[in-house]
This record gives structure tokens, sequence and C-alpha cells, in this order.
């Protein structure tokens, strides 16, 4: 969809940076939080019985309006025991859990490492990349037990999220082409190419294969799940990318995930 408004309205408050090295690498971490983002909010909100209660609640009464507390209390019982039920099905096990974890804080260290420099990570002006986290950071600050963490460790990332929350008036500049990318921009990108692009690989290899299970050490741990079918397409859609960048932008998005890692994985 985001791409769909740019096509539509070129030039018209654009969230993809103009340096085109720069937009392709803020895809890229608009797609890491997308695609294994939701890993951290899904497994914070089903994974622990104090998250699965308020959540439940909250989001039932929210999409059903005034009901009485019976009626309220049995749907959200039934949205929560699906809930919880899916959850293996997307890699939400106790297995994979210190992985998901360690996710989570390295996403705050990165913020609050790059918000100590910047308003957003690709300049004074929201980016899709700002877009893509802020959609599971709002979540993982209401619920419980993420919310505590993320206040604890991260203020300056729950002041971003209420800034992000409404910043149709924010207008700004993108970062300088020329010049380095901030400290927490490159952690996101270390993140995707530590992570999320070797994760995206195992999932296509053992999609083609028809295998049951995905096998990969992330973090030096065992991740297991089920191979996703559209995350092969995802991908399939950033390999696309990076072949058509020209060969001047290519060089230097390659010379950035050389230090970040992943360059193997979206080479093919």
């Amino acid at each position: 969809l985001a791409f769909e408004l740019e096509r539509r309205h070129p030039g018209e408050r654009s969230i993809l940076p103009d340096d085109p090295a720069h937009a392709f690498l803020c895809h890229l971490i608009e797609d890491t939080a997308d695609e294994w983002g939701t890993k951290l909010m899904f497994d914070y909100r089903w994974a622990r019985e104090a998250d699965q209660e308020f959540c439940s609640r909250w989001l039932v009464a929210d999409m059903a309006g005034p009901v009485s507390d019976d009626v309220l209390e049995e749907a959200a019982r039934q949205f929560r025991e699906r809930q919880v039920g899916r959850m293996s099905l997307v890699g939400n096990t106790p297995e994979n859990r210190p992985i998901i974890e360690e996710t989570y804080r390295r996403v705050l260290s990165a913020f609050e490492r790059h918000l100590a420099q910047g308003p957003f990570l690709f300049g004074t002006r929201a980016s899709l990349a700002d877009f893509g986290w802020f959609g599971q950071l709002y979540q993982l600050s209401i619920d419980p037990t993420p919310m505590g963490i993320m206040r604890k460790t991260a203020p300056r990332t729950c002041g971003w999220i209420y800034r992000m929350n409404d910043a149709s008036g924010v207008e700004g500049e993108w970062l300088d082409a020329t010049g380095s990318l901030p400290g927490g921009v490159l952690d996101l990108l270390r993140l995707a190419g530590e992570v999320y692009l070797p994760f995206l690989r195992a999932n296509a290899e053992a999609s083609e294969r028809g295998d049951e299970q995905l096998t990969l050490d992330l973090f030096g741990r065992r991740y297991e799940q089920a191979p996703f079918r559209y995350q092969v397409k995802c991908l399939g859609w950033l390999r696309e990318e990076f072949a058509s960048l020209s060969s001047e932008v290519r060089a230097r998005v390659e010379s950035v995930l050389h230090e970040t890692g992943g360059l193997d994985v979206l080479a093919g």
C-alpha cells in the first residue's frame, strides 16, 4: 500500500528517501519490522497469562463495542484461545523465545542510540522504515510486559512512538546521501543481516524442498518454525529490487551490507 501511494502521488510528502541507496536500505528495515518484528509483538502479547488476559479483553472490547461483561469475557476467552493456539505456527514457541526477546532488546537499543542523535531514522522526517517499526513498537508499548521493558530501558523510544502516532504535520529533510549512516540505523540493518535475511533464505530453501520445518541458528541458538509461502515472496521482492539498482547505487548498498551482513542472501 505504501509503495502504491508513492506511485500515485509522486513527490507528495514521500516516505521514501530521495537517495536510491537509502531508499533500498529503508525498505529493508521496514520489511524486517513487518515480517520479523511481528514475532516480537505476537510473542509478548500471548506468551504470558497477564498479557493474554489484558490484551484479549481490550482487543475484543475495541472490536465489539458496548456489550455486557459476560459477553465480553466469553468473547475474550475465545479470542485468547485462538491466538495462543496459533503461536507455534508463526514460530512463537518457548524454544524460540530467547531469540525473539533478544531481538526486542536489540531493537530498543538501536532506537535509543539513534534517537540520541536525530528524530527519525533517515533524517528529520518520517520514512517507511520509521512507520514499519512504529507499527510493532506501538503495540509493544501498550501490552503490560513489553511496555514495562520499554519504559525502563528505552525512554526515547517511548517519546518517538508518541511523535510517530501523529506525524502528519512534520516537515523535514532526508539524510545527506554523501554522509555516513547513523549508528542506530546500522544497528537495525545489522539485525536484518544477522537475523531476518538468513531467516528468509532458510524459509525459501525449506519451502522449495517441501520441508515441514525450517531450522537455522540465530544469536547462537537453534530456531525452528514451519515455512511460510508469503515470506518466500518477500525474499524474491527484495532480491529483485536489489538487482535493479544501478551499478553505482548497488556498490554503495553493498558497502553498507558488507558491514552489517546479509549481502550474500540478497545477491542470491
